[in-house]
């Protein structure tokens, strides 16, 4: 019965936001439910990201919170991704930090390389693509190797130096990324 009504809140508060959103009103990251901060950019063109605390003898905390990291892209701002987009890139709504070291998986490449995904969700291919270029790797290459050759496209990446995680700069985060995407979000 608490699943239940747990899904129930989460779905009435999506709904809500929603239609506020295409009402017009602001997106303000802590603001956001938990489970529509990952992947969302603030009216103010600032990407949400979804942090956890943890206190001893209680259960882990998630709240969503505004970065320092400015989308270019001003058609992106206020965006709440879809949920189409979610699966389509195959990416986790519950996800703390983001790190181009998942680049080097060929499942997650595979997914956000994807036409649905690459032609159609703007805002997911602009962050991978600034976490990419972060590690001097340019992201829509990559997913042209991956195409071609899955193996060759992750060696790219290691080859880069950065995202084996030898280097100084270790795991990059949002906070670590820059540039924007010239596309257009769909309707999902």
């Amino acid at each position: 019965m608490a699943a239940l009504h747990n899904n129930l809140a989460v779905f009435v508060s999506s709904l809500s936001l929603l239609l506020s959103c295409a009402l017009g009103a602001r997106v303000v990251c802590e603001q956001l439910p938990s489970e529509l901060c990952a992947f969302a950019v603030s009216s103010t063109s600032r990407r949400c990201v979804l942090e956890n605390t943890q206190r001893a003898g209680r259960a882990t905390e998630y709240e969503c919170r505004t970065s320092e990291v400015a989308v270019e892209d001003a058609r992106l701002a206020g965006l709440v991704e879809t949920d189409g987009c979610v699966r389509a890139c195959g990416v986790e709504r519950a996800t703390v930090g983001i790190s181009s070291d998942s680049l080097l998986d060929p499942r997650v490449a595979g997914k956000l390389c994807s036409p649905a995904c690459f032609r159609g969700c703007p805002n997911i291919i602009d962050l991978y693509s600034n976490l990419a270029a972060a590690e001097g790797v340019v992201f829509s290459e990559l997913c042209e190797a991956h195409r071609s050759n899955p193996r060759r496209a992750m060696t790219q990446l290691q080859s880069s130096g950065e995202a084996t995680g030898v280097s100084a700069m270790g795991h990059l985060d949002v906070g670590a990324a820059p540039a924007p995407s010239p596309m257009v979000s769909p309707e999902a």
